[in-house]
């Protein structure tokens, strides 16, 4: 099967916006595939414990919103640029980086966050 990347980017996006608002099954169940690496040291490999992760998220925190800033697409890996907005006025930006079986399902992922700081020594945004 031929890499889609246009595609490998809109369901990367939506993987991460349906976990993130608050139904990762319905992610897992549409894009993930017959196995599931983590390496964000937070969570655990496999889908359950994605799932679970995501399902305490939007207990804790049902307000918190997403955008997506950008995706770059490269062979058979996603990479998202994000701004989180959460309560209390918390930002952070993160990186996370999807890795495509040749199914176009999602197999592995790693990430970086940072809370973004009040002042920056060089004015430049994050994104």
């Amino acid at each position: 099967m031929s890499v889609d990347l246009a595609t490998n980017k809109q369901n990367a996006i939506e993987f991460y916006r349906t976990a993130y608002l608050g139904n990762p099954v319905a992610a897992v169940e549409k894009y993930v595939g017959d196995r599931y690496i983590q390496h964000n040291p937070l969570v655990g490999d496999g889908p359950q414990p994605f799932i679970d992760y995501f399902t305490r998220m939007a207990e804790e925190y049902p307000d918190k919103q997403i955008e997506f800033v950008r995706a770059v697409a490269e062979g058979d890996l996603v990479a998202l640029h994000t701004r989180q907005m959460w309560p209390g006025n918390e930002e952070y930006v993160t990186m996370d980086f999807f890795r495509f079986d040749d199914h176009g399902k999602i197999i592995e992922h790693w990430d970086a966050i940072q809370q973004i700081p009040d002042q920056s020594m060089n004015g430049n945004t994050m994104y």
